[in-house]
């Protein structure tokens, strides 16, 4: 494992990037191909989640083994000893950039808890892809808190329902965010960070949008929070 701490924006928010986190990339892709197809995500994730639950043996294994390796860099970065396991799934991105909802097309949170973080494993990614991070220009929010989340909020709508009813997913920065840091997605590299930090998947417009995960883009999601 080749781990690397970067900071971001103002805040200096940490970054890690964990390159080959598990070593075992073969491995991971069969339990994930087996667990296909994927079902929809009900939320505004723009595509499939396969959440991984105690009953599906090999994947919920690989969970724990993820976990597991992740802890030293969590503690070191996060200075959290100790951390729970929130949920934990199987995700790709399937949604055309055509048929994105206003709210796709921008960063977004997870939560407002500086202590839920997210695990993010690259299992299968297409050149140019990967994860960026942001700031709302107009009101210079790159994290959110309970105490910014109203004005964060109202103002991302207004700024959507300016967008053009053709934007795709965005890509670098644009005049309402400002991309303030990026990381590519590369097979078996971890990324973790605070799930409140705003953050968009870079999608390449040309990649496929397959719903097969031995050809789509393929993640690990997993979200734990600090005790």
């Amino acid at each position: 494992m080749r781990p690397e701490l970067r900071r971001l924006g103002q805040a200096a928010s940490p970054v890690v990037i964990v390159d080959e986190f598990s070593g075992e990339l073969d491995r991971i892709l069969d339990i994930a191909e087996g667990l296909a197809p994927y079902p929809p995500h009900t939320n505004y994730y723009p595509g499939l989640r396969r959440i991984i639950t105690l009953a599906d043996d090999a994947a919920d294994s690989y969970v724990q083994e993820t976990c597991e390796r992740a802890a030293q860099f969590i503690a070191g970065a996060f200075d959290l000893d100790r951390f729970t396991l929130l949920e934990a799934s199987f995700s790709m991105v399937t949604t055309s950039p055509a048929k994105l909802t206003p709210p796709q097309r921008a960063p977004h949170f997870d939560t407002t808890d500086a202590k839920h973080l997210a695990l993010l494993h690259y299992l299968r990614v297409p050149c140019g892809s990967g994860t960026a991070f942001y700031r709302q220009r107009s009101t210079g929010i790159e994290q959110v808190t309970d105490s910014n989340v109203e004005l964060f909020v109202r103002t991302a709508k207004a700024d959507a329902a300016l967008l053009p009813a053709d934007a795709g997913y965005i890509h670098g920065s644009d005049e309402h965010f400002e991309q303030i840091g990026a990381v590519e997605g590369v097979p078996d590299r971890l990324i973790v960070y605070q799930g409140s930090l705003l953050h968009s998947g870079i999608i390449p417009p040309d990649m496929s949008f397959s719903a097969d995960p031995r050809e789509g883009r393929l993640t690990a999601n997993l979200f734990v929070r600090g005790n």
